[in-house]
C-alpha cells in the first residue's frame, strides 16, 4: 500500500538549506518515491503559518519510506538543514481508504 512522506518547513539559512535540497530528489528516486509536490504554491487554510514550504512524496509502501528517511544517504544530507539551516516537521502516512 501506498504511503505518503509529508514535511513542512520553515528556511531560515537558504544557502545551507539548498545545500539539503540539491541531494534529496536523487536519494528519494532511489528508493522508489515520487515527488508530488515540491515548493509550489500554497493555501494555508488552518492552523499556524510557521511554515512556508511543503512537500509530498510518495512512496510504493511505508517500510520503504522510512529506508529512505533513515539511510545514511538521507541522514548525511539532511544535517545541513538540522545544523540550523531550517525547521522541519516530517510525516510518513500509509495510504488508506475513507470508511463512513
Amino acid at each position: 500500500m501506498a504511503a505518503y512522506w509529508l514535511a513542512r518547513s520553515k528556511i531560515n539559512d537558504p544557502v545551507e538549506y539548498k545545500k539539503y535540497t540539491d541531494q534529496v530528489p536523487a536519494i528519494v528516486k532511489k528508493y522508489g518515491g515520487k515527488v508530488l509536490a515540491r515548493g509550489g504554491r500554497y493555501q494555508i487554510m488552518e492552523g499556524p503559518e510557521d511554515f512556508h514550504r511543503f512537500v509530498v512524496i510518495e512512496f510504493p509502501d511505508l517500510e520503504t519510506a522510512k529506508a529512505c528517511f533513515e539511510s545514511p544517504e538521507y541522514v548525511e544530507a539532511a544535517a545541513y538543514r538540522r545544523s540550523g539551516a531550517g525547521v522541519v516537521e516530517n510525516v510518513i502516512v500509509e495510504a488508506g481508504e475513507f470508511t463512513k
